[in-house]
């Protein structure tokens, strides 16, 4: 029997997504005036103020009002209508050392011995049914707010838009998980004051499904467009006026948005939220491991949907199981557990070593905050990081390593495909 399957994402000036933006934002900054710095910062945004929570362990200080700013700005809460501006909002900051009986268990004589920063279990996941890998619900919401925040910038096309939005997309599957079409899309957008409710209402679902739809069909390969049809049932602002928004119509928190930053509620979560966290926490970085195991397994052919499993215990070394899920699309003459052996054979998992090659210790996470985490194209910029204490640095790093395709030659060889 057919079945539906929906998956939402929220837009950069959604409140939680605000608040993860400017957590990873110092984040990068410690990272790139010290790299070894200990990293858990968190964020809660509200009308007017923002706070900074949390533990740091490093040898650089950072004006983290002024950064908080900067990423507020950029967002678009530009506006004093919208109650929540970088150039006038408070920011109180409350970071504190970090606890040496956690940095204890982190932290030894040689780098490789480098214990995780905690227990846990994280998840990766890949699927066939989109180029990126990603599970394509996720993928075409992600793919609308891209591009409703394109338009808004530009400012042109549809002008009254407001950083602030959501999205969600559900898929009809038939009996074999193929997508058959999409049967309902919901966009709630933020916006300016309209002259009449429904004037509002008529111009934005106007716009929403005679602009943004087709620009977000034009990044999709033809298989996929096809999947759009005359009957898909659109709720566009459905609960009708949407002016109160961001941080003043909602207090965002860093990490509350952890499914929309993975995989839309496909595979599985381990429950560590990723943002203002260095890469010597596991909730991210085994996070960012795992997704790259299964991404190779993928894309070299060993099964058409993968799902990964790693654990730790806190101060240990060595991961305390590492699990995978075929899903019964295996297309290899093993079962899941020696799938996970080879695997775990051809992934070092230890903490330090993912950091190594994944190259972690970058200032590489402000663009991970917005539009997931998952399913981005690798890629190398020039970013640069000034500090009244510290001058101005430029790095060069390479982003969304974890996406990378460089073991699946590796993985072909040890599976003999």
């Amino acid at each position: 029997m057919a079945y539906l399957f929906t998956s939402e994402s929220v837009s950069e000036g959604h409140p939680d997504k605000v608040a993860d933006q400017i957590s990873d934002a110092l984040l990068d900054h410690f990272l790139a005036f010290d790299p070894e710095s200990k990293v858990a910062c968190e964020t809660l945004v509200t009308t007017g103020q923002v706070v900074l929570a949390g533990e740091v362990k490093s040898d650089t200080y950072l004006d983290v009002q002024n950064i908080a700013r900067e990423v507020i700005n950029k967002i678009g809460y530009t506006k004093g209508e919208y109650q929540f501006s970088g150039d006038s909002c408070g920011v109180i900051s409350l970071i504190h050392e970090q606890s040496q009986d956690i940095n204890q268990g982190v932290d030894r004589g040689s780098k490789e011995e480098q214990g995780a920063g905690d227990q846990g279990m994280m998840f990766g996941y890949a699927t066939k049914e989109t180029e990126n890998y990603m599970p394509l619900a996720l993928d075409i919401s992600h793919k609308m707010l891209q591009t409703l925040a394109d338009l808004r910038r530009e400012g042109k096309r549809i002008p009254y838009l407001r950083p602030d939005a959501k999205a969600q997309v559900t898929i009809e599957y038939s009996d074999d998980n193929v997508p058959q079409r999409i049967d309902t899309i919901v966009i709630s957008t933020q916006h300016d004051e309209f002259a009449s409710d429904s004037e509002m209402l008529d111009k934005i679902k106007n716009d929403i499904t005679n602009i943004l739809i087709p620009e977000v069909k034009k990044l999709l390969p033809e298989n996929i467009q096809k999947l759009f049809n005359d009957k898909i049932k659109y709720h566009i602002n459905p609960t009708g006026k949407f002016v109160i928004g961001g941080p003043h119509g909602d207090t965002g928190l860093t990490g509350r948005k952890i499914i929309v930053d993975t995989y839309g509620g496909k595979g599985a979560h381990g429950g560590g939220a990723f943002s203002g966290k260095d890469p010597s926490k596991v909730d991210r970085s085994a996070a960012y491991a795992a997704r790259h195991i299964a991404k190779n397994l993928v894309a070299a052919g060993v099964a058409d949907e993968i799902l990964v499993q790693v654990s730790y215990a806190i101060g240990v070394v060595e991961p305390t199981s590492i699990f995978v899920d075929t899903h019964g699309t295996a297309n290899v003459d093993m079962n899941d557990g020696d799938i996970a052996k080879i695997a775990s054979d051809l992934f070092d998992m230890r903490p330090f070593a993912i950091e190594e090659r994944l190259k972690l210790r970058n200032p590489i996470y402000l663009e991970t905050a917005a539009y997931g985490h998952m399913g981005k194209q690798p890629r190398t910029l020039t970013k640069v990081f000034e500090s009244p204490y510290n001058g101005r640095i430029e790095k060069e790093v390479e982003l969304f390593t974890w996406e990378k395709l460089d073991m699946v030659d590796e993985v072909k060889k040890a599976f003999q495909l």
